[in-house]
């Protein structure tokens, strides 16, 4: 990727050079296949119309250059391990119609730069580590969903995920919930159920038979004393009349 584009004045490349190695020299070549036919380019025309590198892992970043290629119709660079952001200078590619950067590491914002490109029909930055707000006007309000899948920091029109204005609502408090007791519902439930018999049962017995003194000592309460009324009961013996208390029990 770092050999592309353009140098001297007869429309070739700067980046397609030759190196001396001592007594040998080295020139980068391409060959491209068009139509069938291999053909082996030293130098690369500005007015190189479709450029389609994908699958073919390379590395590195995409260089600025690239912005320099005026009549690049279509780009296709998808399925690489091309890391960085993208180059703002794609923003000046004003012929470009189809742009293809899927499937790499691309990371940073998408630049606005690219609302630019005025004939750009296909657009397609799925699948990279994007980030910060889709950019808005002219035809990327044209374009869907499907353009920046995988994408997960991009937010923005035509994602449903707004940027900025989004807020984090606290959990509503839950009696049930499992972050509140920090073992589940299940054991709480059956707590609860127990305690509920176990009162309807002490509620029973008090009704049935009064209060017991073990179930008064157990709730702080003190036992009333029972009461011993007496009556007077008129006894005779011998002859002489005798008042004898007899307790009532």
């Amino acid at each position: 990727m770092k050999k592309v584009i353009q140098v001297d004045k007869d429309n070739s490349s700067q980046y397609m050079e030759w190196m001396p190695l001592g007594d040998m020299t080295y020139y980068d070549s391409v060959t491209m296949t068009m139509k069938g036919n291999n053909i082996v380019m030293v130098k690369i025309p500005i007015a190189f119309a479709n450029i389609d590198l994908s699958q073919n892992n390379f590395e590195g970043e995409i260089p600025n250059v690239i912005g320099k290629l005026q009549a690049l119709k279509g780009l296709n660079l998808s399925h690489n391990r091309l890391t960085g952001p993208i180059p703002q200078s794609i923003g000046n590619l004003s012929n470009m119609e189809s742009l293809d950067l899927s499937s790499n590491i691309l990371t940073g914002v998408i630049p606005s730069e690219l609302t630019n490109l005025n004939g750009l029909g296909v657009l397609n930055l799925s699948y990279n580590h994007l980030m910060g707000e889709i950019p808005q006007g002219k035809q990327f309000n044209t374009f869907s969903n499907d353009s920046y899948e995988g994408n997960t920091g991009l937010c923005g029109f035509p994602l449903s995920k707004k940027c900025g204005t989004e807020q984090q609502f606290p959990p509503s408090p839950n009696f049930w919930s499992e972050e509140k007791f920090g073992f589940g519902w299940k054991p709480v439930a059956i707590g609860y159920g127990c305690g509920t018999v176990f009162g309807i049962g002490i509620g029973c017995f008090v009704f049935l038979i009064g209060k017991p003194r073990w179930l008064v000592m157990i709730f702080g309460g003190q036992p009333k004393r029972r009461v011993n009324r007496r009556r007077s009961r008129v006894r005779r013996t011998n002859g002489s009349t005798m008042n004898q208390m007899v307790p009532m029990s």
